[in-house]
């Protein structure tokens, strides 16, 4: 069993043909989308973080919401950037999110990307300190969250507190939601970053991009990160079996307004490679076609049959009963061919 979930990036925007328009669409349908992804069968609902941007931004509201009406479905973020974050503060909305939820929070966080701001996280009140960089403070403040939500003790008590403290000595930070440090995931956009986050025992997250190494496609890059985070995980000794995902733009053409929206001309049909970050990165293709043509396609692409969690990105402007339409009959027509049904 492969688990399928989706990706959204959470756009609004007044554009013709945009079902959500504004910041209160996009939140209340998301939420509707979770709902609608559990009847269909999907596994997971996962929530991209961008700030400045009309995309979702502060994820842990909606993760509670979403939580509060489901009861099965993964719920989860693709990533939350850790250069804008107080680790303290995030580990009590990610334990209060999920306990909420039952246990079923999947949070992916990373060094993030390019933001609508120049060095965005300033504004929050963050920067590095002299001789480290912002990707530096990213790594230490998930040290920091991983450490808290696993249930460190570490803070002085006052010793005349205004209610009892819990026990004696040092205390942690609450509530604490058991498993949560588990469900931990690093998106990772290279191959040693990969290897860190297998070092620290978090779940690997590879996007639709990444540094681009050796000229390969994506697909093949992806399932050589995927085999040397392995090998690192093995090394570092760790007990559990580690989760790892891979993001795709997927859409089956099985019906008109499938073709009127993504027939001949619609997506990239092959990788593509620009810059990001100063750094030479390799995109992934659009895989759209007929439900048999799919099944062909995907079968070559290393990476998904690599991991563990496929996440299909998805067009929320285009609304709810329409993306749960495609998960649908990805789920019913092109899974179950594949061996992931």
């Amino acid at each position: 069993m492969k688990k399928i979930g989706f990706l959204s990036f959470g756009h609004w925007s007044a554009s013709p043909g945009s079902q959500t328009r504004s910041a209160s669409d996009v939140l209340l349908q998301s939420i509707d989308l979770a709902v609608a992804a559990e009847e269909v069968g999907a596994d997971g609902a996962y929530f991209r973080v961008h700030h400045f941007a009309n995309q979702l931004g502060s994820p842990f509201p909606l993760l509670a919401a979403a939580g509060a009406k489901t009861s099965r479905i993964e719920l989860g973020t693709g990533v939350i950037d850790m250069r804008y974050e107080n680790p303290m503060y995030m580990a009590e909305d990610a334990g209060a999110a999920d306990l909420i939820a039952g246990g079923r929070l999947q949070l992916g966080v990373s060094r993030g990307s390019p933001e609508s701001v120049i060095d965005g996280y300033r504004y929050f009140g963050y920067d590095a300190p002299e001789g480290m960089t912002m990707a530096d403070v990213a790594r230490n403040n998930t040290e920091v969250f991983l450490k808290v939500i696993d249930g460190a003790r570490f803070a002085e008590p006052n010793p005349r507190p205004m209610f009892p403290n819990a026990h004696p000595g040092p205390l942690e930070i609450t509530p604490q939601s058991p498993g949560l440090r588990d469900r931990i995931w690093w998106g990772a956009g290279s191959d040693a970053t990969a290897v860190w986050a297998a070092e620290q025992g978090m779940n690997l997250m590879s996007s639709t991009l990444k540094q681009d190494e050796s000229g390969e496609p994506l697909h093949v890059q992806q399932r050589k990160q995927i085999e040397k985070f392995h090998e690192a995980w093995t090394a570092a000794g760790h007990e559990r079996t580690p989760r790892t995902s891979v993001s795709r733009s997927i859409f089956a053409l099985v019906s008109d307004q499938d073709r009127a929206y993504f027939g001949p001309g619609g997506g990239e049909r092959e990788d593509t490679v620009g810059v990001i970050d100063d750094y030479r990165a390799v995109f992934g293709r659009s895989y759209i076609g007929e439900p048999d043509e799919l099944v062909e396609e995907l079968r070559r692409d290393e990476a998904i049959e690599a991991a563990d969690t496929l996440l299909l990105t998805v067009p929320n402007q285009l609304g709810v009963d329409y993306v749960a339409s495609q998960l649908e009959a990805i789920i019913t027509h092109v899974a179950p061919a594949l061996g992931w049904r």
